[in-house]
């Protein structure tokens, strides 16, 4: 883990979705993107990225919504954190009124509370997506409880 000192990087979706193949723990690199931003050193090295795009949940899709659909970080201090906030300012500049993102419950959330995010609701576990109109395959996080939280 390194105590690099972060800036704020635009990163393409390729990039991202790199990032994300690489260091994420649960989910595969998101389809889509509104946006994506990146923490790198001052030599340059992507330390974490953050995907924001809409909102997953139908009834969130609203137009002024957007989510953060993934975060992954190499384990560099606070980069998550950066990532939050940097991803809540640009929203809001962009005239989206709402930020979400979900964590999983055993997740502490120690980052978004650290960007001034609110735990909002916990969803509980389920099913997953498949359905038999729409087959979706499984990514080894169904039946996992939620938390949804929403940026300040």
């Amino acid at each position: 883990m390194s105590q690099a000192r972060l800036r704020l990087v635009p990163v393409r979706l390729r990039e991202a979705k790199q990032f994300v193949h690489a260091w994420h723990r649960h989910h595969p690199p998101p389809v889509g993107h509104i946006f994506s931003v990146g923490a790198a050193d001052e030599e340059g090295t992507l330390h974490a990225v953050a995907v924001v795009g809409r909102p997953v949940a139908r009834h969130f899709d609203d137009g002024a919504t957007l989510e953060v659909t993934r975060t992954a970080s190499d384990g560099t201090r606070n980069a998550n954190s950066l990532l939050y906030g940097a991803s809540w300012r640009a929203a809001k500049a962009l005239g989206y009124r709402r930020l979400i993102t979900y964590t999983q419950h055993a997740e502490s959330g120690a980052s978004l509370r650290g960007a001034g995010w609110h735990l909002i609701a916990h969803r509980p576990p389920r099913a997953g997506w498949h359905t038999p109109a729409r087959p979706r395959t499984g990514h080894d996080n169904d039946h996992v409880a939620r938390c949804l939280w929403q940026a300040p």
